[in-house]
């Protein structure tokens, strides 16, 4: 039996049933990208919880869509190995595994135990004052303008300034950096990808060697001189831990924080709400990261699987849809009301299981600082009028630019 062909003509494997073949266009199609977290939220009425997904500059993949379902696949990395989970494009003549993401049980651990300590909860507090400090200073940038472009003046510059810190690498390459990321997240131009990533491997290679003659406090040279179970890393295990964490914190708060005063900017009322109620910032915070989830999670079978009745072969590609996930209303009632109220439950923003974020105590305490700092200088605050919300096509789901006024 031959193989389905997508409009690609890229195979579809002759297991997968032609009544569950729906193309959704997931980071690129212009239904998407009009309005990214409506549209996925929507997948619960329009779609069946699970289904297969071509795409034209992704792999082709079975979508997950419900919370359980979602859970299920992140804690079970015996079942669905995120060995080859992420799409960049790696020289297999020098192929790096993206440390540890793409590491399962029990070797996961030797490597997340290496930086671990230096992102708890405790950790990242330490750093809440220094954090206000600047988020302050951005402020006094632009708040007597009587507008700005968020993106660039504030949603950009304090989490990757703060990320830059914590790797011990320089300030002043901030732009240099962001726009690597963007061409490796978000370049539909396979050669745009390419070329960002010689220049960010060619980048790491050189601070790698710098953090080896003069180490620092930072965590590119915990992991340059770390040897976890008493053996130093090698060197290509330096290098995919390092280009890992490079790529992951540059963009994900970013984003983040793009949606969420984007949200803000249209929701007066909220504002309001959110300024009458600080003790409630960290619940305010885990809903509006339910809502604004900004990220997916790509897994492998390593073996055949059925869930709801589908049955998923060995080397099948899955994408966990982490938005739509912390839309299920099974999971959340009323899911598409941003509640600050609603009972606690564990959001996916992080994604779960051994291999969830590492910097997620960060993310939340630098979303919590912008909110409360923000909105204490500049309470009232609108989209500008006449702006067109862009969003970026990619992995890494955020407004392309966010420029406001008040």
């Amino acid at each position: 039996m031959a193989a389905i062909q997508d409009s690609d003509n890229r195979a579809i494997p002759t297991h997968v049933p032609a009544e569950l073949v729906l193309p959704i266009g997931l980071t690129e199609g212009p239904e998407f990208l009009a309005a990214p977290h409506a549209f996925m939220a929507s997948l619960h009425d329009t779609h069946p919880p699970i289904f297969y997904s071509t795409s034209q500059h992704a792999t082709n993949a079975w979508m997950l869509t419900k919370y359980d379902d979602v859970c299920f696949v992140l804690t079970h990395p015996k079942i669905f190995t995120t060995q080859g989970a992420t799409p960049f494009p790696r020289d297999p003549k020098n192929y790096f595994y993206m440390i540890p993401l793409e590491i399962d049980p029990p070797e996961h651990r030797k490597y997340r135990g290496m930086i671990d300590p230096m992102l708890t909860r405790n950790a990242m507090a330490a750093l809440e004052g220094s954090i206000r400090e600047l988020a302050s200073r951005l402020i006094d940038n632009f708040i007597e303008k009587g507008g700005c472009e968020f993106t660039t003046d504030f949603g950009r510059p304090l989490p990757v300034s703060v990320f830059l810190g914590l790797m011990g690498l320089p300030q002043q390459m901030r732009d240099t950096f962001v726009g690597w990321a963007v061409g490796l997240l978000h370049a539909q131009d396979r050669k745009i990808a390419e070329s960002c990533m010689r220049e960010t491997v060619a980048y790491l290679h050189t601070v790698i060697e710098e953090k080896t003659r003069t180490p620092d406090e930072g965590l590119l040279s915990a992991i340059v001189h770390g040897k976890p179970e008493g053996e130093p890393l090698t060197a290509q295990e330096i290098f995919g831990f390092t280009f890992f964490l490079f790529i992951a914190g540059l963009d994900t708060v970013f984003a983040t924080l793009n949606n969420v005063f984007l949200w803000l900017a249209h929701n007066p009322d909220r504002r309001q709400a959110i300024l009458a109620n600080p003790d409630n910032i960290d619940r305010t915070v885990d809903e509006l990261l339910r809502v604004y989830s900004v990220t997916f999670s790509g897994r492998t079978l390593t073996q055949d699987y059925e869930m709801r009745g589908v049955k998923l072969k060995k080397g099948d590609k899955v994408t966990c849809i982490l938005p739509a996930a912390n839309y299920d209303p099974v999971a959340f009632e009323n899911p598409r009301e941003v509640n600050f109220h609603r009972p606690r439950k564990p959001v996916l923003a992080f994604g779960g299981g051994v291999h969830s974020c590492m910097g997620a105590h960060l993310a939340r305490l630098e979303m919590k600082i912008s909110i409360t700092e923000f909105l204490r200088r500049i309470p009232d605050f609108q989209l500008k009028q006449g702006a067109r919300i862009e969003y970026w096509p990619g992995g890494v789901v955020g407004p392309k630019t966010l420029p406001l006024s008040w």
